[in-house]
């Protein structure tokens, strides 16, 4: 998209909780959680031009790694300008079998991203720091992203919205946008 900037920041956030589950999830559950995503980055792709597809690709790869090993909090998608966030999609990660599976889509389509740069932050979750560091070396191996530790853009001109929430076998994620006013 003319204007929209290449560069792609990948943050990695603070780790604050635990990742316990009353069934058990499986590698499948988690392919099915990271497909609804990946179904909502083709839609922020088709309505902004980015991320690219082969970044759809890693993204939903990272998701189902880290989701079947109980290593991630949250991650968040978007477009920033000026460490303000302009549009994004934030997804929280709940393993207590309160979330409901919906749709994917419904992302937010009228942003005015002129300059400003596509990111990703991801916040792994209690479970990666309780890992030894051989575990969290094997479970990187596997990760097309290499991430590097930073902080997540500043609220813009805009608010959050819950809209969505995706479930499998107890674990889900609750999205929230946040839209420009």
């Amino acid at each position: 998209m003319a204007g929209c900037s290449r560069t792609i920041f990948q943050g990695i956030g603070a780790v604050t909780h635990t990742f316990t589950t009353s069934g058990t999830f499986t590698k499948t559950g988690a392919k099915y959680l990271a497909s609804k995503v990946a179904a909502d980055l083709q839609a922020v792709r088709d309505h902004y031009g980015e991320p690219s597809e082969a970044e759809i690709r890693d993204y939903r790869t990272e998701l189902v790694v880290l989701l079947a090993e109980g290593c991630m909090e949250s991650v968040e998608y978007g477009f920033e300008r000026n460490d303000n966030r302009i549009v994004s999609l934030y997804y929280e990660v709940r393993t207590d079998g309160s979330l409901t599976d919906g749709r994917s889509g419904g992302v937010y389509a009228r942003a005015d991203i002129t300059g400003a740069a596509w990111f990703s932050f991801l916040t792994y979750s209690g479970r990666w720091e309780q890992l030894g560091g051989d575990e969290q070396q094997r479970i990187e191996a596997r990760l097309p992203i290499k991430r590097t530790y930073g902080q997540a853009p500043q609220d813009g001109n805009g608010y959050w919205v819950t809209d969505r929430s995706y479930s499998s076998q107890s674990v889900g994620t609750q999205r929230r946008t946040f839209r420009p006013r």
